[in-house]
């Protein structure tokens, strides 16, 4: 691990007790708005990282009888079994039991180098505003006109980590703003508690799936059904119904594109011409990293050396017209293109200094 990527507030973290070290690892975390913690073992150290801004960014390294230490607080705080390394644990911490922000979620897994340990934070933060995302004005435009839709369906594309999540609950957050309506969420997990909505969180160990929850919701008379992924074709013909039949639906869907979001839900939902019908507003997104704007770049102490600080959306998306149900309904959708493409809105971004050539060519592959 490179000395440079170890910022000043990390240095003296093992030298402290394990309770200590686990609570100063979780607040730098915090401080530098970092998703997520990984701890893996590597021979005699664990290696600590932060996820910031979508990538691992190397924090310190614990000795061996500190990292035990530390791991077993971890497993014994998430009420796992803390003798037990060989086989996968998931458990939760409380923001109370760590005297931190955010709540918990543990992940164990075991490797050929030892015990891997990932701490997801949940930002307990109040959900963004529509105008708080950073979207174009044409597309934040699109979005609040389907928000005031009594019907339809959104649909979200785009990979781990694109911000979908985001854009869900800040539509949520509207949505309960404008009131009036009776809105329901399926989510996995609930990250974010909205007041004014009813909120749904999965659990597959029960049998509660989002298939599961979405068919007995909808007989709670709701005006706005959320559901976090659309994963398989009885969820995906729930939702189109859903769409069709009097309810404002949005979801997510792996797809990669707005054209994919076509391909797959036609595969999913044998009735082409109910998806042309439902669907009213695909977005794709991506994230792309801000320049770190206090060392333009270089590298400090504030972005952990990364040289970058923040990241801001590419958002490309498509608004259904006649003219394109009729392709769906043909499933002609060699021609279905966004008017914007993720990679102009990126070169928008570099050729204003926001971001550089050095992430564009990383988020596209060049």
């Amino acid at each position: 691990m490179a000395t440079k990527n170890i910022p000043a507030e990390a240095e003296n973290i093992a030298a402290n007790s394990a309770p200590e070290v686990l609570e100063n690892i979780v607040a730098l975390a915090e401080k530098k708005s970092a998703s997520d913690i990984h701890f893996q073992m590597r021979g005699k150290v664990a290696e600590v990282g932060f996820r910031l801004d979508g990538l691992i960014t190397p924090v310190c390294e614990l000795p061996a009888e500190v990292a035990e230490r530390v791991f077993g607080r971890i497993k014994f705080l998430a009420r796992l079994k803390t003798y037990q390394e060989s086989l996968p644990q998931d458990g939760r911490i409380s923001h109370d039991e760590l005297k931190c922000k955010n709540d918990i979620r543990v992940a164990t897994y075991p490797t050929v180098t030892g015990e891997k340990i990932v701490l997801r934070l949940f930002n307990s933060a109040t959900a963004k505003a529509l105008t708080e995302l950073a979207f174009p004005a044409d597309a934040q435009t699109e979005l609040e006109n389907f928000l005031r839709q009594s019907s339809g369906m959104m649909l979200l594309t785009g990979p781990a980590g694109s911000g979908k999540t985001t854009t869900i609950y800040a539509c949520l957050r509207h949505l309960a703003e404008l009131g009036g309506r009776h809105i329901i969420t399926i989510e996995d997990p609930v990250e974010q508690v909205v007041p004014g909505t009813m909120q749904t969180e999965i659990n597959e160990a029960t049998g509660l799936d989002f298939a599961k929850a979405a068919r007995h919701l909808l007989r709670q008379d709701p005006q706005v059904l959320i559901i976090g992924e659309i994963r398989d074709e009885a969820t995906a013909q729930l939702a189109v119904r859903a769409g069709l039949t009097g309810h404002l639906v949005i979801s997510t869907l792996h797809a990669g594109s707005c054209k994919g979001v076509f391909e797959r839900l036609l595969t999913m939902c044998p009735d082409h011409s109910a998806v042309a019908s439902a669907v009213e507003l695909v977005l794709n997104q991506r994230l792309i990293r801000k320049v770190c704007s206090t060392c333009e770049g270089a590298g400090c102490e504030t972005c952990l050396h990364t040289g970058y600080n923040g990241r801001v959306p590419l958002v490309e998306w498509l608004r259904m017209s006649e003219p394109l149900r009729d392709q769906v309904r043909r499933r002609e959708l060699s021609t279905i293109a966004p008017l914007q493409t993720l990679e102009s809105a990126a070169r928008q971004l570099v050729n204003q200094g926001a971001t550089n050539e050095a992430e564009f060519k990383r988020i596209f592959g060049l």
